[in-house]
Formats: structure tokens, sequence, C-alpha cells
């Protein structure tokens, strides 16, 4: 195995999943959380942004309807100023709240934002959740291989979070799964995926790293061109003050939620939340946040260039890419989708291992688990699909004999 190997090794699909059965018990599991998900949607879509007195019921989503609106009526700027974010959000609502749902978006997310403020607020909460379960489904179907893939998809625990809350986890997974997916057929498509992820800063400096690691230029320049693109195009549309006012709340975005904690811990799924959410300080969050980043980076950079296959690289990237940030609610938890589409991928190929599926149950009860406890239990699903994906890699390299 090529894990030393001064060039990288080509990125090829090699595994053929439309060949294999599907475990009865992986079709029940799918097949069950999906018919949830089917039964739940309607009702909750049908009355549950509108509580019994009439009011509306404030979730993330108000924050992209309300910047949209700041954006329609000429103020885009406005869309980060906190105070008056919530006015328009009470306007909306026909009540006030606790906090805040606040706008931190790059300005290039303003044009899904003002789009969807066209939209009444109730449409505009349910489309914004279908419209972009699409493309996540079609991911996922591409790296599953076969149509149980989309069975996949729709079941994965996550989707009932993000939809509840209308946030941009589908879009986000829909994102990384096309760039992977396409990376090693369709590099300047992969790399335009990548471009447009820029909404979610936040992931802006692994993904990049592992191009250059296997030396994908063509996807590395083209996300690049996207990424300047889309804020150039922002910038003529929503002017100078709108990228001001992003720069500006930023760091009080950041010292709001990393620091002062005014989202409880338990909500965020990272290592730097499990260590505030046990009442560590904030230094020793950010050490192992910290130790995080650099073990990952440490395991993906020769994983990336060495002969393993591709399937597992692009796993490991997907978890690699939630274990890295310490900003990380339980919606953008959706990637993880990603990672199991292309162990599901191997699995329905060539078998799944005896561990298999009972770690990946494990996780989902994990996740599943999570409005219950309160506590990260994300951070631990992640984690679980983390350690079969190394299994799995530690077994390619030790079978595969050394081309030295």
């Amino acid at each position: 195995m090529r894990i030393g190997d001064s060039m990288p090794a080509p990125l090829t699909m090699t595994s053929t999943p439309e060949r294999g059965p599907i475990p009865p018990a992986l079709l029940l599991v799918c097949t069950i959380l999906t018919m949830l998900h089917l039964a739940f949607f309607p009702t909750f879509y049908g009355r549950g942004w509108i509580y019994e007195d009439g009011l509306g019921s404030p979730t993330d989503f108000v924050n992209v309807w309300s910047a949209g609106r700041l954006v329609l009526d000429g103020h885009p700027a406005w869309a980060y100023d906190w105070d008056i974010q919530k006015k328009v959000q009470i306007a909306v609502l026909g009540q006030s709240y606790p906090g805040n749902f606040a706008w931190h978006y790059p300005p290039p997310f303003l044009f899904i934002a003002a789009l969807l403020a066209k939209l009444p607020y109730a449409v505009a909460f349910a489309g914004w959740a279908a419209v972009s379960f699409v493309p996540y489904l079609a991911a996922m179907r591409a790296i599953v291989g076969r149509p149980f893939g989309l069975l996949l998809a729709a079941a994965f625990p996550v989707v009932m979070t993000n939809g509840l809350v209308g946030q941009n986890g589908f879009l986000t997974a829909a994102l990384i799964g096309g760039m992977l997916v396409l990376l090693p057929t369709r590099p300047i498509l992969s790399g335009i995926c990548l471009g447009l992820l820029s909404y979610k800063p936040q992931y802006g400096f692994l993904f990049p790293l592992m191009l250059i690691a296997a030396s994908q230029w063509k996807a590395f320049v083209s996300a690049g061109i996207t990424t300047v693109l889309l804020a150039a195009v922002s910038w003529l549309a929503f002017g100078t003050e709108s990228w001001q006012a992003f720069i500006h709340w930023m760091p009080m975005f950041s010292q709001a939620f990393l620091t002062e904690g005014r989202a409880p811990w338990g909500k965020m799924q990272s290592i730097f939340a499990l260590v505030r959410y046990f009442d560590g300080s904030e230094p020793l969050a950010w050490t192992f946040q910290w130790i995080m980043i650099g073990a990952v980076v440490s395991v993906l950079v020769p994983l990336w260039r060495s002969s393993v296959r591709y399937e597992l690289k692009a796993a490991a990237l997907a978890v690699g890419a939630l274990l890295t940030t310490p900003y990380l609610f339980l919606y953008d938890v959706m990637v993880l989708a990603i990672a199991i589409g292309f162990i599901a991928r191997i699995g329905l190929a060539e078998g799944f291992r005896c561990h298999e599926l009972p770690v990946l149950g494990l996780a989902a009860v994990l996740l599943i688990a999570y409005p219950f406890i309160g506590a990260p239990t994300g951070f631990g699903a992640t984690l679980l699909v983390a350690a079969l994906i190394a299994m799995r890699a530690r077994e390619a390299i030790r079978s595969t004999p050394s081309s030295g």
C-alpha cells in the first residue's frame, strides 16, 4: 500500500454495489425510519409552525426569511444586525421569543434568502425543506450506486431535525456529496460544488487541503474561481456594506456561541462543545479541538495520497469535515449521511463486516436520542462512523503488499 508515495494515487470509484444483496435488517430499519418521516412531516407542515393561538413558531428558518425580507426591502446589510433582525422576526411570527436567531452567513447566501422571502413564510418554510431535499437525494443515490440510496437518504435520522427547523443541512450534504462523487470523473463540476459550499466557511480548510494533497488541481482551481465569482456577484448585488456587516458581526457571533454559550452546549456536536458541556473551560475546549484538527489532518493527508480505495477517502473526508469544526449543530450532521453512503456502497458490493451494521445502528440510536438527552450525541455518532472507516482502511492497508 503506497501510504508514503511522493505522487498521490489516482481517484477512482471501484466498488459495484448493484451486484450485492441488501441485508434484510438494514432494509427493514431504513424502511421504518422513512415511513416515520413520511407520516410525521405532513402533520408538522400542516400546523407545526403555527401555535394553537395562531402565533408563528420560532425556529432557525425565521432568520433566513427575515434576512431575505430585508434584502427585498433594500437593506441587505441590516440582515446582520441582531436587533433589526429580531424586529422583523417578531413581526412575521406575531410574537417575541428568548434569545436571537441571528443571520451569520456570507452575503452570497442572501440570494437564497431573498428568493425564499418572496413567498409567504409558511410556504417558504416547507418549500425550502422540500426543494433542498432533492439534490441531497440525488447525491445519495449517486454515492450508493443503486436506488437503495434514496431509501438510505430518507431514513437518516437527522432528516427529521433539519426539516423541523428549516435549516440548510440538506443543501450542505448535497454539495459535499456532489463534490466527492464527481471528483474522480468530473473535477471541474466537483470544484463548483465546493465553491458553492463557501456559504459554510467553517468547511473552508479541510477540503482544499485534501485537493492539494491529492493533486486535484482542476477541482481546486474550479472551487477557487466559483468562490471568488460568488463573492463578486454578491458584492455587486448587495454592496460593500453587506460584506462590511458580515465581517463586523462575525466576531460577535463567535463570542456569543463559542465563548458565552448562548446556545446550550448540548446543542452543538463538536469535541469543543463536548468539553464545554461537561463544564470544561474555553481554553481546554480549544486545546481538544486543535488536537482533533491536527489528528484529522495527519490521518487524511497520507490517506488521500495513498492507493486506499476512493470510497474510503471520500467517507473519511466527510467525517473529517464534521470533526474539525467547533461550530456544529445537529442539522450539520446531515453530512454524516454522505460518509455512511460510501460505507454502504462498499458493503453492498462486497458484504458488510459483522460489526458494521450494529455500529451504524448504534450511531442512528445516538442521533435519534438527541432530542431526549440534549447532549452532543451527534459527536458520538460521528466518532462511530469514523471508526468504521478507519477499520476498513487499516484492513485495506494490511491486505495489500507494499510496492517498495
